[in-house]
């Protein structure tokens, strides 16, 4: 456990102590926005690597539980995970001023369309939402600090991101933000924004749900645990 609490310490530093703090811009400032993302990028992919590594080194040395979830949530998982894939995926995909580097997008007067009039941060949110369940229904030790990490990084990451794009954009970004909320659904029951079905069944949303369901058919080579309910596993794909 020790080297996960490390490794999850160093992640969240890494985003909230750097990326979330003013010491960005004077390194964006520096050293030019690319090699400052190219940097960044290769220290986030190094702190998963080894947050990944240190979890299951402390799965394999034993975790203590601390609560049993219901076969309820378990079999849930389906629908709930498959929410997250429908609308984290598409928000990597679409323009979208919170996305990396792509701020100046909020001058567009067309900016929020699809996942955006539901939240400005569809992708931490969805990760949010994969983070809470895999933490809910797992339930031990080690699972609550590596699913924990990532669920306080999708959530408070939205607010990092939000501060650093006002900095950054000034009235261009308050103009989006009005338009939106970081809360799901808050912009639409506010008045604020409508929702249109229509957006929402794009190619994007078809790309999506073909992941999920590879991911799910796979789940159970991949981190030897059947997502369907009964430990079903497909027959063309029956594990090692």
């Amino acid at each position: 456990m020790t080297m996960l609490l490390a490794a999850s310490a160093a992640f969240l530093f890494l985003h909230f102590g750097i990326s979330g703090t003013r010491l960005r811009d004077v390194l964006v400032r520096q050293m030019g926005e690319g090699a400052y993302l190219g940097l960044y990028s290769i220290a986030s992919a190094a702190g998963i690597v080894w947050l990944a590594i240190a979890y299951n080194t402390a799965l394999a040395a034993g975790s203590a539980p601390l609560w049993e979830a219901p076969k309820a949530l378990s079999h849930a998982g389906l629908i709930i995970i498959g929410l997250a894939f429908v609308a984290g995926l598409p928000g990597v995909l679409m323009p979208s001023p919170t996305g990396v580097a792509q701020g100046g997008i909020a001058r567009n007067p067309d900016a929020v369309r699809g996942v955006l009039r539901i939240t400005r941060h569809p992708f931490l949110w969805s990760a949010a939402l994969w983070a809470a369940f895999h933490l809910a229904v797992n339930g031990d030790e080690a699972s609550v600090v590596f699913f924990g990490t990532f669920l306080a990084l999708s959530v408070f990451g939205t607010y990092s991101i939000d501060a650093k794009r006002a900095r950054a954009l000034g009235a261009d970004w308050q103009a989006f933000a009005q338009r939106t909320s970081n809360i799901p659904f808050a912009a639409i029951l506010g008045g604020r924004q409508t929702l249109n079905v229509s957006e929402l069944l794009t190619w994007r949303q078809g790309l999506a749900l073909l992941v999920f369901v590879g991911v799910a058919l796979t789940h159970h080579l991949i981190f030897g645990v059947s997502p369907f309910p009964g430990g079903w596993v497909p027959p063309f794909l029956p594990g090692w």
